[in-house]
């Protein structure tokens, strides 16, 4: 009888999986500002320089490769950074403060962040930085606005993110997703595990509209959408 692994398989949404350059691609964040994020960043000060540690931990700082949770983690901080300069120290002792009320390695990823988490996390940086109920209420909805791009499974644990295609507009439609079970956990058009990069390419080529749309089966828009961010992406 031949051996059999008894090993548990890694949880794709935790492996390593993008590089920097790739993640601020998905997510339209600059890379210098997500590097900051996960990486620290040393900042001049009067006595010479100090360095602030990342407030995003991500799979593999040797690589400095991100994970499914972790671009989930930037896609919440990159709400926050709609609405108000997002500063290192505060933002890390309000995501301590998160960890610790929900016991949660990553409180911005977990399922009681949308519920619970979200009034508490608003009320501790909102302190912190000393912002009005006004600009509270605005990073509430901001942050509500790009969680609701988050799919959850049964147990909450996120499972897919929907990219923006638009810059963020309030109307986007939810075309183009990453799912860590699909395509490697590249960005594809939703229904269908084809890469985005692939219908471009096609459109590029010289394919139509309708001819892509007859060969995926996904409504004009969907696949619109998708040409979209991959042209956005190369802008």
């Amino acid at each position: 009888m031949g051996h059999v692994s008894t090993s548990a398989r890694p949880d794709p949404r935790e492996v390593p999986t993008y590089t920097l350059a790739e993640a601020a691609y998905y997510l339209g964040i600059p890379v210098a500002t997500l590097r900051s994020w996960v990486l620290g960043r040393h900042y001049p000060v009067a006595a010479g320089d100090k360095f602030f540690t990342p407030i995003i931990e991500i799979a593999d700082k040797k690589k400095r490769q991100l994970s499914f949770i972790n671009l989930v983690e930037a896609h919440v901080l990159n709400a926050i950074r709609r609405e108000h300069e997002i500063r290192l120290p505060n933002i890390r002792k309000a995501i301590a403060y998160l960890r610790n009320k929900l016991n949660s390695h990553h409180p911005l990823a977990d399922q009681h962040f949308e519920t619970d988490g979200l009034d508490l996390f608003i009320q501790e940086y909102g302190r912190l930085i000393n912002i009005s109920q006004e600009g509270q209420l605005a990073m509430r909805n901001m942050l509500q606005f790009f969680l609701k791009r988050v799919r959850r499974d049964a147990k909450g644990a996120p499972i897919k993110l929907y990219l923006f295609t638009r810059r963020g507009a309030a109307d986007e439609p939810l075309a183009v997703v990453v799912d860590p079970a699909v395509s490697f956990g590249r960005p594809v058009l939703d229904g269908t595990g084809v890469p985005t990069e692939i219908l471009a390419q096609r459109y590029k080529a010289g394919d139509s509209l309708e001819e892509l749309v007859e060969d995926y089966g996904r409504p004009r828009q969907e696949i619109e959408e998708a040409i979209r961010y991959e042209l956005l992406k190369a802008a």
